[in-house]
């Protein structure tokens, strides 16, 4: 198959790259800087099962050269979600009609931007639970594989699925996006608001019942929503997020030490993304569609999310230099009053 990638960061050049070695023809679009680091020296994939350099793919800078020269087959969306508004102009501004593209950015709302943009037919729901690391311009290091999930619902999900599982990137199919989607927004918000604006691991927020509290009203009010929209929680490929939401569920004595174990202690020493972003002063993060998204469905419907309202705004205001990190790192009741 054809296939165009939106982004070589680490989600794009594992899916691009992996479909690549499979013998798929991928094309990239990456900025100029990145792209002639790729074209130099293709793409180093250390994969589960070994390392892999491809180099038979094709690296363009504009969606209007990537158009010009193929028709696609689908597209991936491997961006961060506040890179979405200007991806979508950028490929308006090339053609009306693009090939479907299969979603697979961290959020609920990203598939509805590219709808509203092209079409329903447009999209594909696609959801990663594989852990990826990257270490340098396009090269991804495998530290967990779980797998990917596509929605049904597009007459290309099933072949699409099919190409991912062939790839070798454990690839299954859900009947619905809603679900889905959802409950991969249930594992991202776990430790990651809360992490980047303390200065703390993930491991440390589950060990201090202060902070472990912030995190079970997180993802409590996350579970409203979805009880609200009618979505219910589904395991994931490698992540059975069911039990997530039943230990979010039981007494603190008993839920915490479980909740520990299989969240906490699962990222290692590693940072959540949102810790990254806001401390490497990329001056962004994700964090309005991922706990704000909980806030904005939650007021659509009728439920109330307050504590994804107080880490969405104190996040956003430490990204944007508004607020003071020194005021919040490793003083939780610096924002437990806010939240209060």
């Amino acid at each position: 198959m054809k296939i165009l990638v939106f982004g070589a960061g680490a989600i794009g050049v594992y899916i691009g790259g992996s479909l690549a070695a499979a013998g798929h023809a991928v094309t990239f679009i990456e900025r100029p800087a990145g792209a002639e680091i790729i074209r130099a020296k293709g793409l180093r994939l250390q994969l589960e099962t070994g390392e892999k350099i491809v180099r038979h793919l094709t690296i363009v800078t504009t969606p209007a050269e990537a158009l010009a020269a193929e028709a696609y087959d689908f597209g991936l969306f491997a961006l961060k979600s506040f890179d979405t508004a200007t991806a979508i102009a950028e490929l308006q501004a090339a053609t009306p009609t693009p090939p479907p593209i299969v979603c697979f950015q961290n959020g609920v709302d990203n598939e509805t931007e590219i709808a509203k943009a092209f079409g329903a037919q447009s999209v594909m729901a696609g959801t990663v639970t594989t852990a990826i690391g990257k270490p340098g311009i396009g090269e991804i290091v495998v530290e967990r594989k779980r797998g990917l999930g596509v929605a049904l619902g597009h007459p290309l999900s099933a072949r699409v699925a099919e190409a991912l599982a062939g790839a070798g990137l454990g690839a299954r199919t859900y009947p619905a996006a809603g679900p889905m989607k959802w409950s991969k927004l249930l594992t991202n918000l776990i430790g990651n608001a809360t992490s980047a604006i303390l200065d703390m691991r993930v491991a440390e927020l589950f060990s201090d019942p202060r902070t472990f509290a912030i995190e079970l009203a997180v993802l409590k009010e996350c579970l409203a929503v979805m009880r609200a929209l009618k979505y219910g929680v589904v395991d994931l490929p490698g992540t059975p997020v069911r039990a997530l939401a039943f230990g979010v569920g039981l007494p603190h004595w008993l839920g915490r030490p479980s909740l520990k174990r299989g969240v906490g202690g699962g990222r290692g020493g590693k940072m959540p993304s949102f810790h990254i972003d806001l401390h490497s002063g990329r001056g962004m993060t994700e964090v309005r569609w991922l706990n704000g998204a909980v806030v904005q469905h939650g007021a659509a419907v009728g439920v109330r999310a307050p504590v994804n309202q107080v880490l969405t705004e104190t996040l956003e205001g430490l990204s944007a230099g508004r607020l003071s990190k020194e005021e919040f790192r490793r003083k939780p009741e610096a924002l437990l009053r806010l939240i209060k």
